[in-house]
């Protein structure tokens, strides 16, 4: 089942599971405020179990792009295209969200993010091979983001 996340009353649904389901769901909501307030797209996940497709898409990307897979488990994920945008993410139980954005006509703007949570560890999947940068949110705290550019098509 869908759920439109709520960026002005912040929820933990879909997130329980969570050791630092607070703080997930303000970096979840966060997105979903970005998403309004640029493109007045409303930001909608759905259950991994329910959305084996868009895990298998962004795990594609992953494993091709930086021979990466993740231990920890799916929670939601989302996937969506505004304007010549696609983006899909997935947003996982240790507290780490990962996006993709593709641009459906522009080969050179096409990259993966990870947003860390406010209080995880970096994963270690990625440590030693990204530098994060800080961002302060009302919504989630200290959000540690970092990226990479997708060189092949997907």
């Amino acid at each position: 089942m869908s759920y439109t996340v709520d960026f002005k009353n912040v929820s933990t649904v879909g997130l329980e599971s969570s050791p630092v389901a607070e703080a997930l769901a303000g970096l979840r909501a966060n997105e979903a405020r970005y998403f309004m307030n640029k493109y007045k797209h409303e930001f909608t996940v759905v259950p991994a179990s329910e959305s084996q497709e868009t895990l298998d898409y962004v795990n594609q990307i992953l494993s091709e792009e930086r021979d990466l897979e993740f231990s920890a488990k799916p929670l939601e994920t989302s996937r969506f295209q505004v304007e010549n945008i696609k983006f899909a993410y997935v947003f996982y139980e240790d507290g780490l969200g990962v996006n993709v954005m593709y641009t459906v006509d522009n080969p050179k703007k096409r990259a993966v993010g990870f947003k860390l949570s406010d209080g995880m560890e970096v994963p270690k999947e990625l440590e030693g091979k990204f530098k994060f940068a800080r961002q302060k949110s009302k919504l989630a705290g200290t959000i540690r983001g970092s990226f990479f550019v997708i060189k092949g098509e997907y």
